[in-house]
């Protein structure tokens, strides 16, 4: 039997709660807001040269598409709330695709193709290794590759909210650095 989600699985978080209810109500913006205590993102000649955009670029697919993405997070998180493990590891598989492929959008105005291994989208798009490893742990939760070897009715029991949780935080790690990219 599924487990439900208690104090001692609570994700610690820079307010990525916080993060993703503002995402929700509020919606995504070309300009961010400034937190106290936050720094901006200063950029040598060197790096911003390296972040001019494409012709191609299709900005407002790209936000679009990371608002999804923030969705499918916030539901992630209610899912394991609810004990429901495989559909959380499922909504953060979709969250960090939709983060990935924003980025895609927005470099390229195109997402970019690939057949459901996470980490061979995030080198078509240039992730750095640390985020690749980390879509490497939520490949496995693409339904068709999961119910391939697990019968639908024994996931939940497969996957325990530990596991969940650090889905959770691969997925958030992911959400982060696209966001580096699409809300700069």
């Amino acid at each position: 039997m599924a487990e439900t989600h208690d104090e001692k699985y609570r994700i610690p978080g820079q307010d990525d709660e916080d993060d993703l209810e503002h995402l929700l109500l509020q919606g995504v913006t070309l300009q961010q807001e400034t937190r106290p205590g936050a720094l901006p993102q200063i950029l040598s000649p060197e790096e911003d040269d390296d972040e001019e955009l494409s012709v191609d670029s299709d900005i407002q697919g790209s936000l679009g598409l990371y608002a999804e993405a923030a969705q499918d997070m916030a539901t992630a998180s209610v899912e394991l709330g609810l004990g429901r493990h495989f559909a959380c590891a499922d909504f953060c598989n979709q969250a960090a695709e939709k983060a990935v492929q924003s980025v895609s959008l927005l470099r390229s105005g195109r997402r970019s193709r690939y057949n459901h291994d996470l980490r061979a989208l995030g080198s078509l798009v240039g992730a750095p290794k640390e985020i690749q490893d980390e879509l490497d742990v939520l490949t496995p939760f693409h339904p068709e590759a999961f119910y391939a070897d697990t019968p639908p009715e024994e996931a939940d029991a497969i996957i325990n909210a530990e596991q969940a949780s650090s889905y959770i935080q691969s997925a958030r790690k992911v959400m982060r650095w696209a966001k580096t990219i699409v809300l700069a």
